[in-house]
């Protein structure tokens, strides 16, 4: 399968300078034959290009969002005027803007406007935290929250029913995981969702049950959905809000933009009027959910804001769960769990027939895969497609986290051309209980961000918030260092599957670029490309590793247009 920039790396490329050409500025197919006065000039610290034949350079020009030079500081100040705005970085470090190739937009939104679960230590924190809520919300009304995971828990185990029941009255209580693959509810949940012990596995999913039989509470991914109905979808102002917050939280992390994940087609409406009214400053690059594919592809299998920020190109779909809940898909049984591999979430026929419309209209497909097993099977489904259409264009496949893969199945994406979207920070918070899950055998191929790249492939990095916090900084220090944010690092952490600080540059740079077919645009500092870069109060690349988690962004720029600045 070939990967060469091809039509639709074109077609984004277009989309993204939309903005500049109907201003009458200059595209980034275009760049200027001269500097002409600039907007804006950066300069006073290392500016790092993300270019292996020139990493830095002393200053940067920006010209109608378009960097139009790079190099000399005093030749470039030459060139400006009193409307240029000049930025002294102050000794702070510059860099591409960072993008994060896995997240869920909307999600990250809610966490700031919902229940938030994340600092949660422990069961009994947990019905703490319950009780309290209960006490302010309306009777009969659900409580919903996100974001708690029970690993490191002083109780060594998920909460339950149970746990809830004695503080939740009549309130159904949902909170749903940090990886958002699993659920607790209470009692009155189960009961208000027709839920009884005796209520079988829907396919995809499962209830717990304790040993006698009774269902506990915990559900597993598609059992999730038996619940849906309880927990209100939110209003579309409130969408609006939340997509809001997501990108003014996200600039402030320091990235310029993100790979929006599992996005509800009905939204594609609201980020793009955002997008162009102003008030989301991030770029979005999309990847639908699968009922929103016939659409795509009344529109050409592409569409984009008027700004060229807001891109839609891909469907995401799932292969199997989570490794902490126990549904990603494994080959042999969970060591700690001998009586399941996981859960297959999507069959072969149905991931055919998609595969077959999406390649057809240049649409990409980014498929969760987590367990061996399910990245095995994937892989199949996908060569034997690639197969089938041996004249397809330019397709850039992902399987997004490729978290636990047969060691003898990692150079298969290279081969096929398939690019594996991993966050780093998955491994610093698994391999805490992964040893227990998978056995000291499966962790050579867990996490194996070395070996792939060593295979020639590259890595579009990101976090997967909210699953995980989605600071860049601690998806940058968890690739280069591999090591829990305390410092812990075992045998069986497999410390020599850690990167070099310019691949993990790359990770959140010009190889999510590329996995968006945006690298014509994106990805490295230099004339003809956006104006987007990510400043951080220290030099990434220079301090010890130790101090990466120290720093903290200072500046956010998208298009040349400040989304961000540090007081």
């Amino acid at each position: 399968m070939k990967i060469l920039s091809g039509k639709s790396a074109v077609t984004i490329t277009a989309a993204l300078a939309c903005a500049a050409c109907t201003s009458g500025g200059k595209s980034p197919e275009a760049p200027p034959s001269r500097l002409a006065t600039p907007d804006m000039i950066l300069y006073g610290g290392p500016i790092y290009t993300g270019l292996d034949n020139d990493p830095t350079t002393d200053a940067v020009a920006v010209e109608e969002g378009v960097i139009v030079s790079t190099g000399n500081r005093e030749l470039l100040l030459m060139a400006a005027d009193h409307k240029t705005e000049i930025i002294d970085l102050k000794g702070a470090a510059m860099f591409p803007g960072f993008q994060d190739a896995h997240a869920h937009f909307l999600g990250i939104g809610m966490r700031e406007l919902t229940l938030n679960l994340e600092d949660v230590r422990s069961i009994a924190e947990l019905v703490s935290i319950v009780a309290s809520n209960v006490q302010h919300t309306g009777e009969k009304e659900p409580v919903y929250g996100r974001g708690w995971i029970e690993t490191g828990w002083p109780e060594g185990r998920m909460p339950t029913r149970d746990d809830l029941d004695p503080v939740s009255g009549d309130n159904p209580v949902l909170l749903r995981r940090a990886d958002g693959h699993a659920m607790v509810v209470n009692s009155t949940a189960l009961a208000a969702a027709g839920i009884t012990d005796e209520t079988p596995d829907p396919e995809g999913g499962r209830i717990e049950r304790d040993a006698s039989g009774a269902a506990t509470g915990i559900l597993i991914d598609r059992a999730m959905d038996l619940v849906a109905e309880l927990i209100a979808a939110p209003s579309e102002e409130k969408k609006r809000e939340a997509y809001r917050k997501g990108s003014q939280v996200y600039a402030a992390y320091g990235w310029t933009g993100l790979h929006n994940m599992s996005v509800d087609p009905d939204d594609l409406d609201i980020m793009e009027t955002l997008s162009d009214a102003g008030d989301v400053g991030v770029r979005v690059y999309n990847s639908i959910d699968d009922h929103g594919l016939a659409d795509l592809i009344a529109r050409g299998g592409m569409r984009a804001s008027k700004n060229g920020r807001i891109v839609t190109k891909a469907i995401k779909l799932y292969m199997d769960g989570a490794l902490g809940s126990r549904g990603a898909l494994l080959t042999k049984p969970y060591s700690d769990a001998p009586d399941t591999k996981g859960l297959l979430l999507m069959q072969k026929a149905e991931a055919m027939a998609l595969f077959e419309q999406a390649i057809a209209a240049g649409v990409q497909v980014n498929t969760h895969a987590i367990g061996d097993e399910g990245n095995k099977l994937l892989l199949d489904w996908y060569e034997e497609i690639f197969a089938k259409n041996p004249d397809a264009d330019d397709l850039r496949w992902r399987i997004e986290h490729a978290q636990i893969l047969h060691v003898e199945d990692i150079a298969r994406f290279k081969t096929l051309g398939v690019i594996p979207s991993m966050q780093p920070s998955h491994a610093i918070g698994d391999l805490f209980f992964a040893p227990d899950r998978l056995g000291p055998d499966r962790l050579d191929g867990a996490y194996a961000w070395r070996a792939l790249i060593d295979a020639g492939v590259i890595i579009a990095g990101g976090s997967d918030a909210p699953v995980e916090r989605g600071d860049p900084l601690i998806e940058f220090y968890a690739a280069v260092e591999r090591r829990g944010l305390d410092g812990t690092q075992t045998e069986d952490w497999r410390a020599e599957q850690a990167v070099k600080r310019e691949e993990a540059l790359k990770m959140f740079t010009a190889w999510p670029a590329y996995a968006s077919f945006q690298e014509d645009s994106l990805g490295t500092i230099e004339a003809g490309k956006r104006a987007d870069f990510t400043v951080f109060s220290k030099d990434l690349m220079q301090i010890p590793a130790s101090e990466i988690l120290d720093a903290e962004a200072v500046l956010t720029i998208v298009d040349g247009e400040v989304v961000f600045r540090k007081d």
